[in-house]
């Protein structure tokens, strides 16, 4: 009981800062006070009709879904890699893939910005969605490798010693049973790219607003319930994210029960 009260407390403790700012979405003031006079949704109306507004969340979601696509790839072959017991220095390998979790946003920043220069990448959608990338990686890594150390690699010889090539066997058996630890990667891939400033201030150009940096910027200049506004719609969209993966999850688990005899 204690531990489960505590454990309460702390959640409590973790939510208060935002259930304290998100109401103040709704309010018709331009002033982030309580309490609240009036109820309105003009600063979403403002997120859907104003230019900047609407261009960071159409390029936030250009990026997102491109860096998610990109690091789901890669995270997922990487993983698999990781995973064979022949490959040589294979812990050595996997601490370098979880650098981007460690390693700070500023220097990452920086060293991309020199590079992207080079290659001509600066201030471009590729560049910004391959640097979002970069730091999606290590979160689908962790996921699916997690996945792939709960299947049992003898449904895999199995597969392969009924004749079929390696393709098939990772389509038909590998893929379907790693499948709920790829989409809890992709998922926090999008949500990691969707919160990404840090970065997209070094690499970004004009024409690369994301929300984020639309949202710093105007924190910077002034503090409008805009801002909230668009806050409370990444929260809910990231919590539609994770439900979704939770559902995969628990489909997945449930198929796996009615598969057992």
């Amino acid at each position: 009981m204690a531990q489960a009260s505590f454990g309460i407390l702390v959640v409590i403790f973790l939510i208060m800062p935002i259930g304290a700012i998100l109401p103040l979405a709704f309010t018709s003031s331009v002033f982030l006070t309580y309490p609240i006079e009036r109820y309105s949704l003009r600063w979403f109306t403002e997120l859907a009709t104003a230019d900047a507004w609407r261009l960071s969340i159409i390029n936030s979601l250009i990026v997102g879904l491109g860096a998610t696509l990109l690091s789901t790839i890669l995270g997922t072959l990487a993983a698999l890699g990781l995973r064979s017991k022949a490959l040589p220095f294979s812990d050595l390998l996997q601490t370098i893939f979880l650098l981007p979790m460690v390693v700070p946003a500023v220097v990452l920043g920086v060293g991309m910005q020199m590079l992207f220069v080079k290659l001509s990448l600066a201030s471009t959608y590729p560049g910004v969605i391959i640097a979002h990338a970069v730091l999606c990686i290590p979160f689908v890594v962790v996921s699916v490798s997690a996945s792939l150390q709960g299947i049992d690699p003898l449904v895999e010889k199995a597969a392969s010693s009924l004749g079929a090539p390696p393709v098939t066997v990772f389509r038909r058996v590998t893929l379907p049973l790693a499948l709920p630890g790829v989409v809890s990667g992709a998922v926090f891939a999008f949500a990691t790219s969707l919160d990404e400033v840090v970065i997209t201030l070094f690499v970004a150009g004009p024409n690369q607003r994301t929300l984020a940096r639309q949202m710093f910027s105007s924190i910077r200049e002034n503090i409008s319930p805009t801002v909230v506004a668009a806050a409370l719609l990444l929260i809910v969209g990231t919590l539609c994210l994770a439900g979704l993966a939770a559902l995969i999850r628990w489909r997945q688990g449930r198929s796996a029960l009615r598969a057992v005899p």
